[in-house]
C-alpha cells in the first residue's frame, strides 16, 4: 500500500492563533463515508476540544479527510497532541468494529508493515495541513471556504445541506451535531 509522498508540515504553536487544519485518510480513501464514523469524529472533536481547552470555530468532514478551525485558549499548547487525541480514538473504534463484523479485508488493506512490525493505518500518518491564521476576517474567511467544500466536490448545493459540517450552526438552524464556539471580534 502507498502511503505517497507527504510534504513536510511545520506547526507553529502562538497563543491567540487559530489553526486551520487538514488530516486526510490512509490512502485517501473514503473511510468516513458512513454515518457511524463521522459519529466518532465529532465524539473525538468534541473530548479533545475540552481535554485540550480549544475552541472549535468550524469543521467539515468529508469522505476522505476532515477540516478543522480551532484555537488554543491555553498560552502554551501541543498541536500534535491535539492531533493525536482527534486521530487515536476514530482509529480505535474503526478497528475495533471492522474485527467485530470480520471485515478480514478492510482489516488487511489498512494495515501496513512498519519498522518490522504491523500497524493499522486509519489515518494518514504525520500532522496532516496546519495554517495559522491571527485576524478574525482570516478565521472568517477559513471557515466559510470549510463550509463550502462538500459544494465545491458536488456533494450537496448548499452548505447547510451537509451534514457533517458546522455551516448549519452558524446559520443558527436546527439539527446542529457539534455546537461552535464564537469567533472573537
Amino acid at each position: 500500500m502507498s502511503i505517497g509522498h507527504r510534504k513536510t508540515k511545520r506547526t507553529y504553536n502562538e497563543p491567540g492563533h487559530a489553526h486551520y487544519l487538514t488530516y486526510s485518510c490512509f490512502d485517501r480513501l473514503p473511510l468516513l463515508s458512513a454515518a457511524r464514523t463521522c459519529e466518532w469524529v465529532l465524539e473525538s472533536i468534541g473530548t479533545a476540544r475540552s481535554r485540550h481547552e480549544m475552541d472549535v470555530y468550524a469543521y467539515v468532514i468529508m469522505p476522505e479527510h476532515v477540516h478543522l478551525l480551532v484555537r488554543s485558549r491555553r498560552a502554551e499548547y501541543r498541536l500534535d497532541r491535539f492531533l493525536a487525541d482527534l486521530k487515536r480514538p476514530v482509529s480505535w473504534k474503526a478497528k475495533q468494529f471492522l474485527a467485530r463484523q470480520g471485515r478480514r479485508d478492510w482489516l488487511r488493506r489498512l494495515t501496513i508493515e512498519e519498522g518490522g512490525r504491523k500497524v493499522f493505518r486509519f489515518w494518514l500518518p504525520g500532522g496532516g495541513y496546519d495554517e495559522n491564521a491571527w485576524s478574525v476576517r482570516t478565521v472568517r474567511a477559513m471557515a466559510e471556504y470549510i463550509h463550502f467544500n462538500p459544494v465545491r466536490r458536488g456533494l450537496v448545493k448548499k452548505p447547510t445541506d451537509w451534514p457533517w459540517s458546522s455551516a448549519r450552526f452558524w446559520a443558527g438552524m436546527p439539527g446542529v451535531l457539534l455546537p461552535m464556539d464564537p469567533i472573537p471580534t
